[in-house]
C-alpha cells in the first residue's frame, strides 16, 4: 500500500472514533498528558488547517488565537473535526503532496516525506488517545502501522529531543503494534 493511500486508512478510523466522543467525556484526561478530550479536540481542529496546508504546499497563516481559544460550545465541534479530517485525507491522498519540501505555516521547509509521516503519525497517535479515553477499541490497518512504527523508530528520539513526545515507555517486542507506537511517543498502552 502506497503513502497515499495510508492517510485514507488513518482518517477512516479517525472520524470513526471522533463520532462516538459523547459530550460528557469532554473533561476526561488523555493519555497525553497536557490535553483532556476539549484540549485533544481544540488542538486537532487548531493545527489541521497547517497539516493539510503542507500537503498542498499552501502557507496557512498561523490563527492569531491559540489553540486554547479554540470554543468548542460555538458550532457543531465534531462536523468541524470530520470536515478537518476529510480534507486531511483529501490533501495527503495526493502523490505530490508527498514530493519535494512544504512548511507547517512557519518560514523552515523540511521534506514532505518526513511531514507526511508526521501528519499520519499525528492523526493515528491523537485517535488512539481518544479512543482510549473514550473506551472504544477501534481496528487498525497492519499497512499503516508498520509505517507508522518504522517511521518512529527512526524519528521518535527527535521528536523527543524537540518535547513533542515525553521519554518512551518500554513496550515488550511482542504486543500488538499500535501499543508499540504508542510507547515510542511516551505513552503508556
Amino acid at each position: 500500500m502506497s503513502r497515499e493511500q495510508l492517510i485514507d486508512k488513518a482518517v477512516a478510523t479517525a472520524l470513526e472514533v471522533a463520532g462516538n466522543v459523547k459530550p460528557d467525556q469532554m473533561d476526561a484526561p488523555t493519555p497525553c498528558a497536557e490535553f483532556d478530550v476539549r484540549k485533544l479536540v481544540n488542538h486537532l481542529l487548531f493545527w489541521g488547517p497547517s497539516l493539510n496546508g503542507a500537503a498542498r504546499k499552501e502557507p496557512v497563516p498561523t490563527p492569531a488565537a491559540s489553540e486554547s481559544d479554540v470554543d468548542l460550545t460555538e458550532g457543531d465541534w465534531a462536523a468541524d473535526l470530520a470536515a478537518v479530517l476529510r480534507d486531511r485525507a483529501d490533501a495527503w491522498r495526493e502523490p505530490a503532496a508527498w514530493e519535494g519540501t512544504t512548511t507547517l505555516g512557519g518560514p523552515q521547509e523540511m521534506p514532505a516525506p518526513m511531514i507526511g509521516a508526521m501528519v499520519l503519525g499525528e492523526t493515528v497517535v491523537h485517535t488512539w488517545d481518544l479512543a482510549r479515553v473514550t473506551g472504544q477499541a477501534p481496528s487498525w490497518d497492519a499497512d499503516l502501522l508498520e509505517f507508522l512504527h518504522a517511521d518512529l523508530l527512526q524519528t521518535s528520539q527527535m521528536g523527543r529531543d524537540m518535547g513533542i513526545y515525553g521519554p518512551e515507555v518500554p513496550v515488550a517486542a511482542d504486543a500488538p503494534l499500535i501499543e508499540r507506537i504508542v510507547g515510542l511517543t511516551g505513552r503508556t498502552p
